[in-house]
């Protein structure tokens, strides 16, 4: 069960910081309302609040190293 940490949206893009209660992992949502692209990156709970303030940066480091981050259409 997931618990929404922290939530924002502009301009079409929400995202939410989520916290696996089971597993006790972070998980950061995008989704691009406008044209119905999601993904979502995994993090460590030090850098939760980060992931969640710039997840663009993370989808692009995470896609260059092949983990962790999931594209939806």
């Amino acid at each position: 069960m997931h618990t929404e940490l922290a939530y924002r949206a502009n301009g079409g893009i929400s995202v939410a910081l989520l916290w696996d209660r089971e597993t006790n992992e972070l998980t950061v949502r995008v989704e691009d309302g406008r044209s119905g692209d999601s993904f979502s990156v995994d993090v460590g709970a030090r850098d939760g609040l980060d992931v969640f303030h710039h997840p663009y940066a993370y989808r692009a480091e995470h896609r260059r190293s092949g983990v962790n981050a999931y594209d939806s259409a």
